[in-house]
């Protein structure tokens, strides 16, 4: 099929040019035989289109999305034995209630029936548990054979016709956008207490999990970033971000209604900053449909409201321009948001570069509190918040990033920790938790890159609280 497209495609491109371009038409007399016979010579491109790797692609498309049929079979069926094993788990608890109020009125022998009762509940758990870790690891690999697509794809549009391309870009698109929604459904059977705070903190990074090349397709726009509404206003829910840019300016900024249009290219709302209020530094967000972002004339933080379009700044006392992270220069202030609310942190001059975390009132837009950790912020290669924690992160080779201090500013206690996760690229200048989520999200070297993150919810967060380190 994809074979008669594209021949038919090419027939047409070369058709239009007429006598002189790639078709000749002509007669000559036939000397065997009398009369004359029609000859056409066809100078066909000197680059002939590579058919079997947009083939590889369409194979591949097709493997993906009888895998994501199959993982929705399976979230339907972990829906019908989440809700079996937790009437199971409702009726074992109100026995044992019972017994241990009336423990004269049972034998040894209903003791023992109960008993194993819950060890067949308890192996029940066990295996949906394993199974639900199985799709996990499926998920990965959709996106690892997704990326490998946006690649070909990328690659094909550039040195070939883009008309050619089309069709089978429309099917990427569709698979991105059912892996998404599959994910979505699994992500809230499975983690239901999104928004909490119970847990001691990230024990596991997922791999790259790889949407596509930036809005403006140049992988030379590796300065910016990309992500969702830490707060989002009604009706914006599904709302994605993206800036991106060839330097560490921030001239402009694109919404997307949800995830499909964001994969499509379609912005419902391109704004341009006017030139006093150019950002700089990459490690921008948004949160309660407003942008917080750091400019340099003053050197300061800065908003923009989007529902009022009202701009607004603030000069951090002590805050020092001398102090970036280790990849890339004016990332001076860094923004985060997470369950705990608005943060941003920079290093001072007094803090001999070491990085203070900042908890930013946001209806005054002011510094609420502050905390001084023992990071020194050129050894960072950027950092982000979860639950009032700070964590900061290091590259370790040239595609695996570490996960490697905490501070939980609730306790005013810190520790090394050693988390690592994989890089889909060289370099990287945005990285930021969403709370809504729970996800990770990088803009790496001009793509849209994302992380699912585990927590350890077996243990509180305030049971064993860390090592403090001497600063």
């Amino acid at each position: 099929m994809i074979k008669t497209l594209i021949l038919s495609a090419l027939l047409s491109s070369t058709a239009a040019m007429g006598v002189g371009g790639l078709w000749r038409g002509g007669s000559v007399r036939n000397e065997t035989g009398g009369g004359e016979k029609c000859t056409c010579d066809a100078f066909l491109p000197s680059s002939t289109f590579p058919v079997a790797d947009l083939e590889v692609v369409e194979q591949t498309a097709d493997e993906i999305s009888h895998m994501l049929e199959l993982e929705m079979g399976k979230i339907e069926e972990f829906e019908i034995k989440i809700t079996e094993y937790a009437e199971k788990i409702e009726k074992l608890t109100l026995e044992v209630d019972t017994m241990e109020k009336n423990p004269d009125d049972y034998k040894e022998a209903d003791f023992e029936e109960i008993n194993v009762q819950i060890k067949q509940v308890e192996a029940l758990v066990l295996e949906l548990q394993l199974s639900v870790n199985a799709s996990i690891v499926v998920f990965e690999s959709l996106h690892v054979q997704i990326s490998v697509m946006v690649e070909t794809l990328n690659r094909l549009e550039k040195i070939h016709d883009k008309n050619l391309v089309l069709s089978t870009r429309r099917e990427y698109i569709k698979l991105q956008v059912e892996l998404e929604e599959c994910e979505r459904r699994h992500q809230e059977l499975f983690n239901p207490d999104i928004g909490s705070c119970a847990h001691s903190g990230i024990i596991r990074v997922s791999k790259p999990l790889v949407s596509q090349l930036n809005a403006h397709l140049s992988s030379g726009y590796y300065y910016g970033g990309w992500g969702k509404d830490s707060k989002p206003i009604p009706e914006r829910e599904s709302m994605y971000w993206y800036s991106g840019y060839s330097s560490t300016t921030m001239v402009d900024i694109r919404f997307y209604t949800d995830y499909k249009n964001l994969i499509l290219r379609t912005p419902f709302l391109h704004h341009s900053l006017p030139s006093g209020w150019y950002g700089s530094g990459n490690n921008f967000i948004v949160r309660d449909n407003t942008l917080y972002y750091q400019i340099n004339n003053p050197f300061a933080i800065a908003k923009l409201n989007f529902t009022t379009v009202k701009y607004e700044y603030r000069v951090v006392a002590k805050a020092s321009p001398k102090f970036s992270y280790s990849s890339s220069p004016n990332q001076n202030f860094d923004f985060a948001a997470d369950e705990a609310g608005l943060w941003v942190t920079y290093a001072t001059e007094e803090s001999g570069g070491r990085m203070i975390i900042a908890k930013i009132n946001e209806a005054s837009f002011g510094i609420e509190e502050e905390w001084k950790t023992s990071v020194y912020k050129p050894s960072v290669t950027n950092a982000f918040m979860i639950c009032g924690v700070f964590y900061a992160v290091r590259t370790i080779d040239t595609l695996t990033e570490e996960i490697f201090y905490k501070y939980d500013t609730n306790t005013k206690q810190e520790e090394y920790i050693s988390i690592l996760f994989e890089r889909f690229r060289d370099k990287y200048y945005n990285l930021d938790y969403n709370p809504t989520d729970q996800k990770l999200y990088m803009y790496n070297d001009g793509y849209y890159v994302s992380y699912h993150l585990w927590f350890n919810h077996t243990v509180q967060a305030t049971v064993q609280p860390p090592v403090l380190l001497v600063t």
